[in-house]
């Protein structure tokens, strides 16, 4: 993956507190028309990256047809790259959408988070375990 030189967010949505708004564009792996991406700074497998629109909006539900188009775009060339350069054999997407869904950067950002066969014991259920209790429906005896 190659760093982009520079990546200008419309300034007319521009917000001084927000992180991806404010963030180091030597940060930025890739963009194109409405989106960047970015490895996260906290990952959680290596290779997790964030797809984030330019412009700033907190929700998916806020993003233009273009701008999920351009959103999902990078998402895959992203994948593609990850998937060349760590051999990844699955991956996890995510957005946490809201306070309540566990959002902590209020601009919407995309997860993308390469699996590797290994990295849980059994790692079924995937994104279910945000509610533990719930996520081995496998197990469960009243699964219709």
């Amino acid at each position: 993956m190659k760093l982009v030189e520079s990546v200008k967010l419309p300034l007319s949505d521009y917000v001084s507190t927000c992180y991806f708004c404010t963030l180091d564009c030597t940060r930025i792996i890739a963009s194109n028309n409405h989106a960047f991406a970015i490895i996260d700074g906290f990952p959680i497998s290596t290779g997790h990256a964030l797809i984030i629109p330019k412009r700033h909006i907190s929700s998916l539900f806020e993003a233009t047809r273009e701008e999920r188009d351009s959103l999902f775009d990078l998402l895959e060339q992203i994948k593609v790259e990850l998937q060349e350069k760590y051999k990844a054999d699955g991956f996890n997407i995510g957005i946490n959408d809201g306070t309540a869904a566990g959002q902590t950067v209020m601009h919407l950002h995309i997860h993308l988070i390469p699996r590797y066969t290994g990295d849980q014991t059994d790692p079924r259920g995937g994104v279910r375990w945000i509610f533990p209790d719930k996520a081995a429906y496998w197990k469960s005896e009243e699964r219709p």
